[in-house]
């Protein structure tokens, strides 16, 4: 008697980042620390089990979630600097990039800045250390176009440039992606006592 073949089964190469969708637009919405697997599950149009077979915990969904940003910001700072740009273009796309992630990534950069803390230490040091070379960009390329600063100055410029751009997270503003990047890259170089280089059209944010 033939043996009837049962339906293959094929994977769904998208299932692990609707998860991370889902749990990083219900976690800025809800708090993360208050969802359930189930929740997550039925954000992504998944079964709660199902989430098990990409992650074996909430805690390791969070960790993702925040390695996949701080992976799109480096690699962002990576390619600008490698280009053949500037030093004064390349500060001006590192502000533009990270506008990018703030408006495109705005939900998982909530929850790091309300959930950090309960992060294993081994992972938060990671991050942390990822987010300390990042800024270090910042502080190379700024250092130069500010000789009137001291070293722990440019520092605290950077970060009150990066400040502002995130500013963007704390509430709904109603406003256009678009017209939004205009006033945070005017706003972040204010931070930065610069002027924004002209547009590098490879690093556009409306490429």
């Amino acid at each position: 008697m033939a043996t009837e073949k049962l339906p293959r089964r094929h994977r769904d190469p998208d299932r692990k980042q609707r998860i991370l969708d889902a749990a990083a637009s219900l976690g800025a919405r809800r708090g993360f620390h208050a969802l359930s697997m189930a929740d997550i599950g039925a954000e992504a149009g998944i079964v709660g089990s199902g989430i098990y077979r990409h992650f074996d915990g909430k805690t390791a969904i969070l960790v993702a979630m925040l390695e996949q940003v701080m992976d799109r910001l480096a690699d962002r700072s990576a390619e600008i600097m490698a280009a053949d740009i500037t030093d004064a273009e390349r500060l001006s796309e590192l502000v533009r990039g990270h506008i990018e992630v703030a408006l495109q990534d705005g939900d998982v950069l909530s929850v790091y800045y309300r959930e950090s803390h309960t992060v294993p230490e081994v992972a938060l040091r990671r991050l942390r250390r990822r987010h300390r070379l990042y800024i270090e960009e910042w502080v190379h390329l700024l250092a130069p176009r500010r000789p009137d600063l001291a070293d722990a100055e440019l520092r605290v410029a950077v970060h009150a440039g990066v400040g502002a751009i995130q500013s963007i997270l704390n509430y709904q503003s109603g406003i256009a992606d678009a017209r939004a990047a205009e006033l945070l890259e005017t706003m972040a170089h204010a931070c930065l006592g610069t002027t924004p280089a002209s547009t590098v059209s490879e690093f556009s944010l409306t490429n």
